[in-house]
């Protein structure tokens, strides 16, 4: 196997499918990246990696000398290609090694067993696609309250709401709530399906798919191995749905609420961050809205203190509610408008907080990010 190909479009390819090898892998070719050059179409090269749970691959265009097929450390060669200079890459087999040399700089690798490495799964047939931006929008915002905890492994996931023209994302981590709805092509209009992604997964594909027009979305069919494919710009990604029955979590979302507070996204972020400061591991930052205000504070006894002050719109009774100020920054950072209504009910109950364009504008109904509140005693 040889071939050539321009150091940027192997590093960004490299850099793409080393992004779902496994941190811990259960076998060490599952460690590495397939490479197989073929002489069709021109001269393309596809590079794989797969764990038995994601895969991911990409095709580039290159100048095959000889096809062939290798498998090498998959991070060592990220690393290699990205700090390799700007010129044309060589890659060659010779022998149990693979040799790469760009400019004067040469790498030796060792390959790995490509028989032991298993086959990918094939990419599930389409049911739509989306607009690429909006989906990078929507996934920042509901990915935020997914749990990071290994231990709920079905609360790691997005649930994905697929009705007609409407895909609606949710994700909750028991202490806060996110959803957003975004409309899409679907292939068939009267599709219905549901499938609980992981977040991580959504993540890597929103910012490495960001850039493109739309990406396309494949399911497989109900009954079969439950897998969700995403492709876009020569790179496609699979993975295993979570299985298992979602918590009901919309009934979470009050019904009406009795207190609105309006206030500046930015002005309550850079507030809050600051007031936070003082805030020792899992104490609150308790803010009391009141007629034209909000007072942010921190720290209690002999500890540190800080408050500030801030303007606000208060529709209703005068309230006082404490947030985990990680949540609170979270929500506020992906809002996604200027100002933001908090609906509130009382001290204890879950607040919802939706974008607005302005302090007297509507909400904005496509987002809103619920959070429970911390309890506290004055």
């Amino acid at each position: 196997m040889k071939f050539v190909v321009d150091r940027d479009v192997l590093a960004d390819a490299v850099g793409w499918v080393a992004r779902a090898l496994p941190a811990r892998p259960p076998s060490p070719v599952l460690a590495g990246v397939r490479i197989k050059a073929k002489t069709d179409d021109g001269g393309t090269v596809a590079l794989a990696s797969f764990d038995y749970e994601v895969s991911a691959k990409a095709d580039i265009s290159a100048a095959v000398d000889e096809p062939g097929e290798v498998l090498v450390s998959g991070k060592l060669l990220a690393e290699i290609a990205r700090l390799l200079p700007a010129k044309p890459v060589t890659l060659r087999l010779e022998g149990p090694k693979t040799v790469v040399t760009c400019g004067a700089s040469t790498f030796t690798l060792l390959t790995m067993p490509i028989d032991d490495y298993p086959s990918l799964p094939p990419m599930p047939a389409a049911v739509g696609a989306l607009e690429a931006g909006k989906f990078q929008e929507a996934v920042s915002q509901v990915a935020v309250a997914a749990t990071r905890d290994e231990t709920l492994p079905l609360l790691t996931g997005v649930r994905m709401e697929i009705e007609g023209e409407s895909v609606t994302l949710l994700a909750t981590d028991r202490y806060r709530l996110a959803i957003k709805e975004l409309t899409w092509k679907p292939t068939n209009p009267s599709v219905s399906r549901v499938a609980v992604v992981r977040a991580k997964t959504l993540l890597e594909v929103a910012k490495s798919f960001g850039h493109t027009e739309q990406i396309e979305v494949a399911l497989t069919a109900p009954g079969l191995a439950d897998i969700i494919g995403f492709t876009a710009a020569g790179k496609e990604t699979t993975s295993l749905l979570i299985d298992g029955d979602y918590p009901p979590v919309r009934k979470l979302l009050p019904s009406a609420s009795e207190i609105y507070a309006t206030v500046n996204v930015a002005e309550l972020s850079e507030a809050a961050r600051r007031v936070s400061l003082v805030a020792e591991r899992n104490t609150p930052v308790q803010i009391a809205f009141s007629e034209g205000q909000a007072m942010l504070n921190a720290g209690t006894g002999d500890d540190a203190q800080a408050s500030e002050v801030i303007e606000a719109a208060l529709d209703g009774d005068d309230i006082t509610v404490a947030f985990n100020p990680h949540f609170l920054l979270d929500g506020l950072g992906v809002i996604g408008a200027p100002y933001v209504r908090l609906a509130m009910t009382n001290s204890t109950k879950p607040v919802l907080f939706e974008g607005v364009e302005g302090v007297d504008g509507p909400v904005k109904p496509d987002y809103k990010y619920l959070l429970v509140p911390i309890r506290f005693t004055v």
